[in-house]
């Protein structure tokens, strides 16, 4: 259990039935009446955001969220397939659980399962992937306008927005978070 005027930002609690995430909490010390702690909270398995009160005497049990590596197998349509290295146990994600969280991973690369009393929730992928560019236009010479980029499709199948001067068959960095491309390989 953990009382409200202990909150801290990132911290997992069971609140009405489903498990939330502190993204921002507010200690509020009003000049009348007793104090209160406003805080924006996150449903972690659907991602809406609500704001709440709590008095700092409320207590709310902890929610206890396992992040594990492992390594993503195959995708078979609707199951994507990972496997602990460590012990060889294989599990299977449906596609709504897992949505764009693999769109830069490739197979046989490591990735972080979350999951709450063994139902897993989210796909971390690493934070930046390198990926070889499987289909763009090809440069122009002397065409280096500045920050001009043009779009370009990844092994994986994702499209990514690419400077100019970038070609096909070439190694880049793409940072997973947001999408964008960080510099070659």
């Amino acid at each position: 259990m953990i009382a409200a005027g202990d909150f801290r930002n990132g911290v997992t609690i069971e609140f009405e039935g489903n498990i939330y995430q502190i993204v921002e909490f507010q200690h509020v010390k009003p000049g009348k009446g007793a104090a209160f702690v406003r805080c924006k909270i996150k449903n972690i398995k659907t991602g809406g955001v609500v704001e709440k009160t709590f008095r700092p005497s409320e207590k709310l049990p902890k929610a206890h969220i396992e992040r594990k590596d492992m390594q993503y197998l195959y995708s078979d349509g609707e199951l994507y397939h990972f496997m602990d290295i460590n012990t060889y146990d294989q599990i299977a994600v449906n596609e709504s659980t897992v949505g764009d969280s693999l769109k830069f991973v490739k197979e046989n690369e490591m990735v972080k399962i979350a999951s709450h009393q063994g139902e897993v929730f989210a796909i971390e992928p690493p934070l930046s992937v390198e990926l070889e560019i499987t289909e763009t236009e090809p440069g122009i010479k002397g065409d280096t306008a500045q920050g001009a980029t043009k779009p370009a499709t990844v092994e994986t199948g994702a499209r990514v927005m690419v400077p100019l001067f970038i070609n096909q068959g070439e190694m880049i960095r793409i940072d997973t978070r947001t999408g964008e491309y960080t510099g070659r390989a």
